[in-house]
């Protein structure tokens, strides 16, 4: 499982100009059950992206389909993590995420 930060390189303006392609990049994921949550910071400065997936070089080539990596709007820190301890509700995706 991976937590991706992303952090605005460039104004809000910028940023909102591809935020449709964004959302649609989103939706996809979501279709796919690849992502399960996703939201902006406050203050809005990036977003948080909680994404089901196996391997980093997985998670890489998903953030370089995002318009805001393409165009440079936004910086990603990617942090695996392994959840140990989580409410039963959200054990659905940890059995769906686990590693062989």
């Amino acid at each position: 499982m991976f937590l991706v930060l992303l952090t605005y390189r460039k104004p809000l303006e910028e940023v909102d100009k591809f935020l449709d392609g964004h959302i649609s990049f989103l939706d996809k994921y979501y279709e796919q059950k690849v992502f399960i949550c996703s939201g902006r910071r406050n203050p809005r400065t990036g977003g948080v992206i909680l994404a089901n997936v196996k391997t980093e070089q997985e998670m890489q080539a998903i953030i370089e389909e995002d318009p805001f990596y393409s165009h440079n709007l936004a910086e990603y820190e990617v942090i695996e993590f392994i959840p140990t301890k989580y409410d039963e509700i959200f054990s659905a995706f940890v059995a769906n995420g686990k590693q062989a």
